[in-house]
């Protein structure tokens, strides 16, 4: 059987490039509570707030780099066949090279709600809303996946986790779901099995390697196995 490693990343790989990792201790999302900023009834609710969050959001990657472990996954990706998945919404891994799958969508991409028109653009990251350019839609909305919303590319990658021979999971905590199942999908499917984080991801089984660590130090060297 030819060789597929599924590479699926988390919070901890981009947190070393210096993007803010979902919650603080507090349980707070960048100072706000997730329910008032990732939720479609927070959208409905008050649109000027969750924009402005989003439009924040996107602002912030023009001042943050992709670190050693986003250099290094790329690298294996142009060597070997990998899959990559990411639950991370920036765009660190394209930066460096890679192909990656945004379960969780992407802070670049804009979507219009009522003709589905989606646009990739980090330039324009005013307060005020953006129009759609194909319908004339008065406000765009992030392309992003908020609480209560069906991830995208499921299909894609079960397929990914079904045949795959290797599974690197790298900065997750093993707490969201459903990425939190693929980990326990491609164990059951025979793969060998590698979990990477500051501490043991609560998914984690005996079965899986565990390698601790921030990602930028230990994720080259992982990868370079391979």
């Amino acid at each position: 059987m030819d060789t597929h490693i599924v590479v699926m990343t988390g919070a901890g790989i981009s947190a070393d490039s210096g993007v803010r990792t979902f919650r603080d201790a507090g349980g707070l999302w960048e100072g706000h509570r997730p329910e008032d900023v990732a939720t479609p009834e927070a959208w409905a609710r008050d649109p000027e707030v969750v924009w402005r969050f989003y439009q924040e959001r996107r602002r912030q990657l023009h001042e943050v780099e992709p670190n050693a472990a986003h250099r290094a996954v790329a690298e294996l990706q142009r060597r070997k066949k990998v899959t990559l998945i990411t639950q991370n919404v920036d765009d660190l891994h394209e930066r460096a090279g890679s192909e990656a799958i945004h379960m969780h969508g992407e802070l670049a991409v804009l979507r219009c709600e009522r003709c589905g028109s989606r646009v990739r653009d980090l330039d324009r990251c005013e307060p005020a809303f953006l129009p759609c350019g194909d319908c004339g839609h008065a406000r765009l909305r992030p392309d992003i996946v908020w609480f209560g919303e069906v991830p995208f590319h499921l299909d894609a990658i079960e397929a990914a986790l079904l045949d795959c021979t290797h599974f690197v999971a790298i900065g997750t905590s093993g707490n969201v779901y459903p990425a939190a199942g693929m980990l326990q999908i491609a164990r059951s499917r025979g793969a060998q099995t590698v979990v990477q984080a500051l501490e043991l991801p609560s998914n984690a089984d005996l079965s899986d390697e565990f390698v601790p660590g921030r990602a930028a130090e230990v994720v080259p060297d992982l990868l370079r196995r391979y």
